[in-house]
């Protein structure tokens, strides 16, 4: 069963989602709230799987409230929806360790679809997609001060899994990886997800966006 948990400030639209996302059998509601802050509060004492996060909220936004989540060690993911459809929501949604993002006119089926990939330990968020962001608004740190998380440990990668780290800041999915490689895509699989244990992340974005902000990958390159 995944455990969901909604922040929204409408109550018009949790109540829409509740409705809906409460109808499938491998979902529950656990809890809601209205601002950032309110929900940090509550899911300090209720076990969630991903958190349904609106971004533009009063009190705390849904970005600042994504960023506290994602040091929760063992935290929720978060599927961040908004009604704006710009870059500049996305990209903060992203880098701040949310798993997805997601339009609030997206098909309910969308929705449903993208939770369950991310209570499976996925993104939402096409590598594609994201590396267009990352080489449109992020600034690599100098050498001396990169701190991204996971930065730290690019030393402990394999030259092979340092490949297919570079190779998933490119865009390419799994398959495409193994192709390239000449390797099964179950291979590939394994690689990466040694690679994120390795760099202590989350999901296949938070790699791209960590290739980026390191410098192993310059945005345009």
């Amino acid at each position: 069963m995944i455990k969901l948990f909604l922040v929204d400030d409408q109550d018009l639209v949790r109540a829409g989602f509740k409705m809906i996302l409460s109808a499938q059998a491998d979902m529950t509601v656990v809890g809601e709230a209205a601002d950032g802050a309110h929900a940090l509060g509550l899911l300090k004492t209720v076990a969630a799987d991903v958190v349904v996060m609106d971004i533009r909220m009063p009190v705390m936004d849904g970005v600042a409230a994504t960023a506290e989540i994602a040091v929760w060690p063992d935290g929720p993911r978060v599927l961040v929806l908004t009604t704006f459809d710009t870059d500049e929501d996305a990209f903060a949604a992203l880098q701040a360790g949310a798993s997805g993002f997601l339009l609030k006119n997206a098909p309910p089926s969308d929705l449903l679809a993208a939770i369950r990939v991310i209570a499976a330990g996925d993104a939402v968020v096409a590598p594609r997609v994201t590396k267009r962001l990352l080489d449109q608004f992020v600034v690599p740190a100098p050498a001396a001060s990169r701190g991204s998380v996971g930065s730290g440990r690019l030393d402990l990668l394999t030259d092979r899994e340092r490949q297919v780290l570079l190779l998933v800041a490119e865009g390419l999915s799994n398959a495409e990886i193994g192709d390239r490689l000449r390797v099964a895509e179950t291979t590939v699989k394994t690689h990466v997800g040694r690679v994120l244990t390795k760099l202590g992340l989350r999901d296949r974005v938070q790699l791209v966006v960590l290739a980026y902000e390191s410098g192993l990958v310059r945005p345009g390159g």
